[in-house]
């Protein structure tokens, strides 16, 4: 090879691969149209041979476009194995924390404590990704996840901190019936709103998807905390996270927390950076804290 590439080109290679072609690349990489296409044809003439087909369907790679492709992965996962490491061997706990949570947990558990902790560690700034999708802490998307989970990953370390749990809720004055009290089951009468296809995964919303007929479903929300203000609206019962509705003086259960709703609370961290003192002073002031209200997130009160 005649070209001395640098890691720029590896990366934009492999960004046009991982997409099928420049649009999505150059959204990844931040950067316009114009310079990935300027550039991956300079790259192409240094080596002498291309590395794309440009098909209809978008950008194949080439024998060489995959090799490179391959290289620029693991080039990826060395420097990112690195820059762990080298996190891991901060001295003080100082400097910028990322962390990764729901909407639901931030606005509805997190953030007093966030703000706590800050007037502990005003050294540790906190930049919170929110969101349902999961990061990858391996690639340093997030430093520590605070996630609802069964399956929390393999990869990464923390605990369980506890037992998330859902149970049925009605506006206060739409409480139960003396035949809905007999025979719950008299409950899939009523209108409901629930999760919208967006997080079918979720037990609660299986649940729902299950069992009430699709007529009753008078709304579905991408969103929990659009499901708990639909709900306070009147516009039907559905399931909700104890620690929202438990806070929300106008929602009643109607039902005990059903255990088959239920996940577990985690704090997690990459083993790499678990002894830095940031991601240390950060997970245990979090989760002594959200020890204190295990009582709430499991729907004891």
């Amino acid at each position: 090879m005649k070209a001395n590439l640098a890691w720029d080109d590896f990366r934009l290679v492999k960004a046009i691969a991982d997409h099928a072609g420049l649009t999505g690349a150059s959204q990844a990489l931040g950067v316009n149209h114009s310079t990935v296409f300027r550039r991956l044809g300079q790259i192409e003439e240094q080596l002498g041979l291309p590395l794309f087909e440009r098909r209809k369907t978008g950008y194949v790679a080439t024998v060489a476009g995959e090799e490179m492709t391959a290289l620029a992965a693991r080039m990826d996962e060395d420097v990112t194995a690195f820059d762990r490491r080298l996190a891991g061997r901060d001295v003080a706990p100082s400097g910028e924390l990322r962390v990764t949570t729901t909407d639901t947990l931030y606005l509805n558990m997190l953030l007093p404590i966030f703000a706590a902790f800050r007037q502990a560690h005003p050294a540790i700034r906190l930049d919170v990704a929110i969101g349902n999708q999961t990061l990858n802490l391996s690639k340093r998307d997030a430093d520590v996840a605070i996630r609802a989970s069964d399956s929390p990953g393999e990869t990464l370390v923390g605990r369980r901190l506890a037992t998330l749990t859902w149970a049925i809720y009605a506006r206060k004055d739409e409480g139960l019936t003396p035949a809905e009290a007999a025979d719950p089951a008299a409950l899939l009468e009523r209108n409901w709103v629930t999760l919208g296809d967006q997080l079918g995964y979720v037990k609660a919303a299986r649940y729902v998807r299950d069992r009430v007929p699709p007529e009753r479903i008078a709304l579905k929300s991408s969103a929990v905390l659009g499901l708990t203000e639909a709900v306070e609206q009147g516009l039907g019962i559905g399931p909700l996270p104890c620690f929202i509705a438990d806070q929300r003086p106008c929602l009643v259960r109607l039902t005990p927390p059903n255990p088959d709703f239920s996940t577990g609370l985690w704090i997690l961290t990459h083993p790499d950076i678990r002894h830095a003192p940031r991601v240390r002073a950060f997970m245990d002031f979090c989760g002594h804290e959200l020890a204190k209200k295990r009582g709430l997130l499991e729907g004891a009160g």
